[in-house]
């Protein structure tokens, strides 16, 4: 069957709102930032059916005595919103890899593969490379080979204009080595690692209290010293080559990835029964968009810690003699690094 054959018999699928040959666009357009996240262990072939990896191609796989996959699912909620006010759709992808990939480091898991899921209303093959350009850089980042995906049109379901964005990660870890965190005990040091700023959380708020628009989305706040655009848009951080150089080197004991939930839901799921934490006030430096929002919105204290992740990324529970010594480590690798409270016998976690 020619080109001009498969043309016509795909006109009734056109006319009803899905257009193959965009979809087949898209595909081509985006081929060269997917090959740009390959690593060994990728034993399938862009295009087909299923997506496969070789274990045996993990450099460390035959040390493991039990080795574990862990994986984990997100999205980016509605910072796809923001994206959209600034037409600028390349670094999405980065926050959809961190909010999965970030997830499951905190088990001591190395990162193996990712895949993306694109919703969209119609496909525009640049929006969609634009996308997946962004994903490839997150699984970069990461190690990461991006294998597989699928970018779905819904016409009549979602606007033409309109996306939503999620993926699924997959990382292994030795079975003697995953952090469950049930060593965790009463006078334990938290390590707090810096965000890149709002991360992939709390958006909707922050619709609602900027009532965001393409006319004040743009404007320049000197106190965040951007665009209020440009800071909303910084993609979250992904901390994978920091965590895994940490853990290398010093027994940490737990994580937890500040996420939906900030401090007071995600901070208490790190520790076991029976553990609380304290947190100090003022023992890192707040991101200026967080007072912005605070101020703005008229936020509560409470709300804005039950919200957002005010700065701190990730947090790590070690011994006290191992304080120091990783803020060394992760300050070496690039990451602003804080002793920000510690833990006690008791439940929940308070501010002092």
């Amino acid at each position: 069957m020619d080109k001009q054959e498969i043309n016509k018999k795909n006109e009734s699928y056109r006319n009803a709102g899905v257009d193959i040959h965009a979809g087949y666009e898209a595909v081509s357009l985006m081929k060269k930032h997917i090959q740009s996240t390959m690593r060994p262990g990728v034993i399938s072939k862009l295009g087909g059916f299923s997506a496969m990896f070789s274990l045996n191609a993990f450099e460390d796989f035959a040390k493991m005595r039990s080795p574990v996959l862990v994986s984990g699912t997100d999205g980016v909620g509605t910072k796809i919103k923001i994206a959209d006010i600034m037409n600028r759709h390349n670094t999405i992808g980065i926050d959809c890899v961190a909010m999965c990939v970030n997830d499951i480091i905190t088990s001591g898991a190395t990162p193996l593969f990712f895949l993306d899921y694109i919703a969209c209303g119609k496909v525009i093959p640049e929006k969609i490379e634009a996308i997946v350009e962004g994903i490839s850089q997150g699984c970069i980042q990461s190690g990461m080979a991006l294998i597989g995906g699928e970018t779905a049109e819904h016409p009549g379901i979602m606007p033409d204009d309109d996306y939503d964005l999620a993926g699924f990660a997959v990382g292994i870890v030795d079975e003697k080595e995953i952090i469950s965190n049930s060593d965790i005990k009463a006078e334990d040091v938290l390590i707090g690692i810096a965000s890149s700023g709002v991360h992939s959380n709390g958006f909707s708020l922050i619709r609602k209290v900027l009532q965001s628009n393409s006319g004040n989305i743009n404007n320049y706040i000197s106190e965040l010293g951007t665009t209020l655009g440009d800071e909303l848009l910084r993609p979250t951080r992904i901390y994978v080559k920091s965590i895994l150089g940490l853990i290398k080197n010093i027994r940490v004991k737990g994580l937890c990835h500040i996420t939906g939930g900030g401090f007071y839901e995600n901070v208490p799921r790190m520790f076991p029964e029976g553990i609380g934490g304290i947190i100090k006030k003022n023992s890192w430096e707040e991101l200026p968009i967080f007072g912005y929002l605070e101020k703005t919105g008229k936020i509560s204290r409470d709300d804005m810690l039950s919200t957002f992740n005010m700065g701190i990324g990730m947090i790590a529970a070690v011994e006290s003699q191992d304080a120091d010594k990783t803020l060394e480590i992760l300050r070496a690798s690039g990451e602003k690094a804080f002793v920000i409270g510690h833990t006690i016998v008791g439940e929940g976690l308070r501010f002092e």
